[in-house]
């Protein structure tokens, strides 16, 4: 199996039972890894229909053929049917949790049922056992990995955990991987929660081989000189995601008071120049990542003067600052760190608090309904005190817990019009009026509003050239949807390797084979490459479709159909004849029909026939 460890680890609570199988080397070379190996598992062993929050769900953690080797930023996954959107979702962590699982001897670790009482997992290489966690139920995340290490008796343990809103099953609850390092988006800790699975801890002591050793040393030495030449690494590197800050604002793409406008007055507060003044002390990166673009710090002044927090990435500053209206830069810190140190996903906590704030300041909500919290716009205090009761589920967070969607439909009042979300999945930090193509990827993206999945602004506005074409024209819709194809199959086979998008921004794809190739003893090329990547997209597609997706889901909220009242892009808006021109290029170049489905002809081609559903 050369780079694979080549087992899988089932464990249903429900039993009792642990279980390790043979990862056979058809299923790895038919769906590579991580996001691929997820897909077909959640496929094949989460029936149709399930209640993601029952125990016949999954929770499924991947690695990948690169993971746990020293190929420059790779990662882990964790696949779960979704308790906010009810279909597909994969969350990628960095850190060194995953490497620690192959260390120990698994490329997945499956887990199914729901324990009597709270319990953890205790992987100690070829040992697992399944131990009492009532005494950490109701610790953060933090106060969990301080009392397991001591409990277990190692600092070098590396533990995936659930905080206070995973337990309460708020529906956008993260998994906490090595501290700083979450599966943030869709609720994959809400699933841990409702399993009463508190942690997973893993000490791994064995070792990685490659097919081709000195070619693949080879290749990782060109790898990270190619990183150390790149000028966009070395941004990532100086200023972190921060760096975005300023770009997106400029740009009209930076969220503001719920998606209202495009552009923050108090942006630059946020950017990283402003983080490295008055917050950072020191870089550190995740495992093999030579780019390190996680900054920790501390708070130097104010009510939270202190705290140590890691850094408050651009999607953080986005939602949890100019969304919320807050300019204060220790405020969103510190509501970071609380989600954070909460098991809340911050992306989805500022969307759903500028969604509260904007119903409150258009008299939808009001005090009665808030618990007394004046959620105007800008008030931190307030956002701060939200977040807790969201986590807690305490009065209005008990609406709110359950994402904009459901909470706008159960506030009604005209609140479903200014829910932002795709599939129920809350918007990111990157509003797409100003980018065309970006509305796309959204629309489109598997799991629901997604950055992840595409990010053809970098075409749109940055000025690159996409592989096949040149940059592209920012406001048309034209040619956009052949761009956001290629960027989802290219970043579904790079998750499936399991590397970070940001090696994208160094790496070539000609060094990416050759790692590949090394490591695995397989002839990989880019475009054997990029046919993987669309069979795990489809292979996905047929899953949500059982799940009753269908074109109607591949949409936008109602806020980006209505025009940008400032900025570069002033007045521009998605219209239905725009979107709906962009999906029938979109799902015509993938080989769907008009409703979105793959046609049989497109799947006997990607080896996927039997997964047709009508």
């Amino acid at each position: 199996m050369n780079t694979y460890a080549g087992k899988i680890l089932w464990i249903d609570l429900s039993r009792k039972r642990v279980n390790s199988e043979e990862l056979k080397p058809e299923f790895a070379k038919t769906f590579l890894g991580g996001k691929g190996f997820g897909a077909k598992l959640l496929y094949d062993y989460v029936r149709p229909q399930v209640d993601p929050l029952s125990p016949r769900n999954a929770v499924i953690y991947c690695t990948g053929p690169l993971t746990g080797t020293l190929a420059p930023c790779n990662r882990q996954c964790i696949v779960t049917k979704s308790p906010l959107t009810g279909i597909f979702t994969d969350s990628y962590v960095g850190g060194h949790f995953g490497q620690e699982l192959k260390f120990a001897g698994y490329d997945v670790l499956g887990i199914a049922g729901k324990a009597r009482k709270p319990v953890y997992l205790w992987i100690d290489d070829d040992k697992t056992e399944i131990r009492p966690a009532s005494h950490l139920w109701g610790l953060d995340t933090y106060k969990t990995y301080e009392v397991l290490k001591e409990e277990l008796g190692d600092e070098t343990v590396k533990i995936s955990c659930i905080g206070p809103a995973g337990e309460r099953k708020v529906r956008f609850a993260m998994v906490d991987c090595d501290h700083h390092r979450q599966a943030g988006r869709c609720g994959t800790g809400a699933v841990m929660g409702a399993k009463n699975l508190k942690a997973v801890a893993v000490r791994g002591t064995g070792k990685i081989s490659v097919a081709d050793p000195k070619a693949f040393h080879d290749a990782v030495r060109t790898a990270y000189d190619e990183i150390s030449k790149s000028l966009d690494s070395a941004q990532y590197q100086k200023g972190g995601t921060p760096s975005f800050v300023s770009f997106s604002n400029d740009q009209g793409l930076y969220p503001t008071r719920n998606f209202q406008d495009g552009m923050f007055e108090g942006a630059e507060n946020l950017t990283d120049t402003s983080q490295r003044k008055n917050f950072w002390l020191r870089e550190y990166g995740c495992f093999a990542c030579p780019i390190h673009c996680s900054k920790v710090g501390i708070i130097r002044r104010g009510e939270f003067f202190g705290s140590i927090c890691d850094t408050l990435e651009y999607e953080s500053t986005g939602m949890l600052g100019g969304n919320c209206g807050n300019s204060n830069l220790e405020a969103v810190i510190y509501a970071a760190l609380q989600c954070d140190k909460l098991g809340l996903d911050t992306i989805s906590a500022g969307n759903v608090i500028g969604f509260a704030m904007e119903c409150y300041e258009k008299g939808i909500l009001k005090k009665k309904d808030t618990g007394g919290l004046d959620l105007t716009f800008g008030n931190w205090k307030a956002q701060i005190d939200l977040i807790k009761k969201i986590a807690y589920r305490e009065g209005i967070g008990k609406v709110l817990a359950e994402g904009v969607k459901r909470a706008s439909e159960s506030i009604g009042r005209g609140a479903e019009k200014l829910a932002c979300h795709v599939k129920g999945m809350e918007n990111p930090a990157w509003g797409p009026r100003g980018a065309p193509g970006m509305g796309l990827a959204y629309a489109t993206a598997e799991r629901g509003a997604d950055h992840e999945r595409a990010w053809p602004i970098a075409f749109e506005i940055s000025g690159y050239s996409w592989p096949f074409g040149g940059p592209l024209d920012r406001l048309t819709t034209e040619g956009k949807a052949k761009v956001v194809i290629w960027e989802q199959d290219h970043l579904s086979a790079l998750y499936s390797l399991v590397l970070c998008d940001f090696i994208r921004s160094g790496v070539s794809n000609e060094t990416l084979m050759k790692l590949t190739s090394a490591a695995t003893g397989w002839d990989m090329n880019y475009d054997l490459f990029l046919k993987y990547g669309e069979k795990i997209w489809n292979l996905i597609r047929m899953y949500n479709l059982r799940e009753g997706l269908t074109r109607k889901n591949d949409d936008l909220p109602q806020r980006f159909k209505e025009p940008l009242p400032s900025g570069p892009v002033k007045g521009h808006k998605f219209t239905d004849e725009d979107l709906n021109k962009m999906l029938d290029e979109y799902y015509t170049l993938r080989g769907w029909d008009k409703k979105g489905v793959p046609t049989t002809k497109k799947l006997a081609e990607l080896g996927l026939a039997s997964r047709r559903r009508n």
